[in-house]
């Protein structure tokens, strides 16, 4: 864990989490420096509001951002719950997220899919050399709208089996079409189902292990 210290923000940084999108050092170079000796985070190189919307366009919530007054985070959760299908790759998850029953400390995540994290439940990128695919644009489900898009979203590894999700929650394409919307649902982490992004059990017979 790495926290760097500006005049206005301070960036915290979560190497275990990351899953090197490159998002951060592909659009804002000032920021990061990736591949260097010594600091490569530097958070005065960019305005507070900047440097907040990286932490907020973080998949996998590697990336914290914080005002040092305390006026405003990059954790703070969305006005609507969302988990998106990243094509060949990951779950891309954004809520106020619980982890076994305790809040994770960023209000996204990556959660593995393929089945070959080193990492579970979130994605290492293992997907890439495991030659992972998947589509991210699943068929549209029938869905009502939901009466409430935001508050807790509980996620439970289920034992050798797939991860249980409780709450308000949009289930969206790697694209940003809404493709279901649920209050519960059970996500495939064993990168085996026939219905992605759901589970059907094939974790059973692929003798899929993860606690």
């Amino acid at each position: 864990m790495e926290i760097v210290k500006g005049q206005h923000v301070t960036i915290t940084f979560d190497g275990k989490r990351c899953i090197h999108s490159r998002n951060c050092v592909l659009s804002h170079p000032e920021v990061f420096a990736p591949n260097v000796k010594g600091d490569w985070i530097y958070p005065d190189a960019a305005s507070p509001e900047t440097a907040m919307q990286i932490g907020i366009n973080c998949p996998s919530g590697a990336i914290r951002v914080a005002r040092n007054d305390a006026s405003a985070t990059s954790d703070t959760p969305p006005i609507v719950n969302t988990v998106r299908i990243r094509e060949n790759g990951p779950l891309a998850i954004e809520g106020e997220l619980l982890l076994r029953g305790q809040p994770l400390d960023a209000a996204r995540a990556t959660l593995c899919r393929c089945g070959a994290s080193r990492n579970k439940p979130f994605c290492d990128g293992s997907h890439t050399e495991a030659g992972f695919t998947a589509t991210g644009e699943p068929a549209t489900k029938e869905f009502t709208a939901l009466e409430t898009r935001d508050g807790p979203v509980a996620i439970e590894p289920q034992p050798n089996g797939s991860l249980k999700v409780t709450g308000n929650l949009e289930v969206v394409s790697g694209t940003g079409r809404s493709v279901n919307k649920v209050t519960q649902t059970w996500l495939c982490r064993c990168g085996q189902s026939a219905n992605k992004p759901y589970c059907d059990g094939s974790h059973k017979r692929a003798g899929f292990q993860a606690d």
